[in-house]
């Protein structure tokens, strides 16, 4: 699922902050499976990179 900047603005700041700690969790888990080799979309890091960085730029706005 990806996370569009308008949805996030739309969103409370700890929503926000939730969300960012989900997402850091996935990409960890996603992490520790592609050095294990048993990541079937390897695409889905970056995909997870992209949508912590647009949290992260909607929490700068709001502050």
């Amino acid at each position: 699922m990806k996370n569009k900047a308008s949805e996030l603005r739309k969103m409370s700041g700890e929503e926000l902050r939730k969300k960012d700690t989900e997402l850091r969790e996935e990409l960890f888990k996603l992490r520790f499976q592609h050095g294990v080799r048993q990541l079937e979309n390897p695409a889905r890091l970056q995909q997870l990179r992209k949508d912590i960085a647009r949290v992260q730029t909607v929490l700068t706005e709001q502050v």
